[in-house]
């Protein structure tokens, strides 16, 4: 093999594996996604090719993010984590650097691209330009991330936002559906992030988390404050929303997950807790196309 520090000498695992692929399938499915809920799953040629771009673009954003947090956390993963790229030595940080900055670019081109063939442009280019704010002061800068909760917030609203940047990829970004959506996947994974937060407390040298100012239980307590105010969105948007109200069915397996979650925090299972949160907030997305495709 070529030197590590050379960008010809990059291995392609450990690109993959600096991008976090479940995370990037996450953002792979999201966007679509709220193209679909705004179109109403009218789908055409032209949609398709705007929706390609900008999922592309989400794709390539997420990776760069999750590729520049790793390299910020080099010294956390080298006692938590020490089999991640960086810190095993499979990959420099300043390779790692330039993937970040290849992806970023990558991410900048197909925005640009799909925003000049849509109809208003200025939702995309907002919504993009406000992620990038959040996700490089979440690192450096203002450094949001050693602030806990208002770095769970940053990351939170990023991932509802993706819902939108999808919805305004045909321009409705406006549409009643698509922002209750973004809403409820905001209360999951701001859940999610504090869980996560609790699973890592020991190794979070040189931040102030909400476990580590509240205590683990306390914390665990809040994240599932904000797993009901998801189930809260959930149901404003059956009871009073868009969707009628005996659809929430087709939302039943992303319920009882969401709502089973008391269990395993209870006894401290965080891993478990925050694996789940993210199946029941895919899920919960997917019920949501489902049910624009059969009203």
């Amino acid at each position: 093999h070529l030197p590590l520090s050379s960008p010809l000498g990059l291995m392609w695992r450990e690109i993959v594996e600096l991008s976090r692929p479940k995370n990037v399938v996450l953002a792979a499915v999201t966007v679509p996604l709220g193209a679909h809920l705004a179109l109403g799953g009218a789908w055409n040629t032209q949609a398709l090719g705007l929706v390609a771009l900008q999922t592309t673009s989400a794709i390539c954003f997420m990776a760069a993010g999750n590729t520049l947090n790793d390299i910020a956390d080099i010294s956390i993963d080298a006692k938590a984590k020490p089999h991640k790229p960086i810190p095993s030595g499979r990959i420099s940080v300043e390779s790692s650097t330039k993937v970040a900055y290849t992806f970023s670019l990558l991410s900048i081109l197909f925005m640009a691209s799909g925003a000049y063939f849509t109809e208003d442009p200025y939702p995309l280019i907002a919504i993009w330009s406000v992620a990038a704010f959040l996700m490089y002061t979440y690192d450096a800068g203002l450094q949001t991330k050693k602030s806990g909760l208002i770095g769970n917030i940053a990351i939170s609203l990023m991932v509802g936002a993706v819902i939108v940047f999808g919805a305004a990829a045909v321009s409705l970004a406006n549409t009643e559906i698509v922002i209750y959506a973004s809403v409820v996947a905001f209360f999951a994974n701001l859940a999610r992030e504090i869980i996560k937060d609790c699973e890592d407390m020991d190794s979070d040298e040189g931040r102030n988390t909400l476990p580590m100012k509240i205590g683990l239980m306390n914390a665990r307590s809040v994240a599932y404050v904000f797993i009901l105010a998801s189930m809260v969105t959930l149901g404003l948007a059956h009871y009073i929303g868009p969707l009628e109200y005996h659809q929430i069915v087709f939302h039943a397996p992303a319920i009882f997950i969401l709502f089973s979650l008391n269990g395993p925090l209870f006894h401290g299972e965080d891993h478990k807790a925050q694996q789940n949160v993210r199946l029941g907030m895919l899920l919960g997305l997917i019920a949501f196309a489902i049910q624009v495709s059969v009203l």
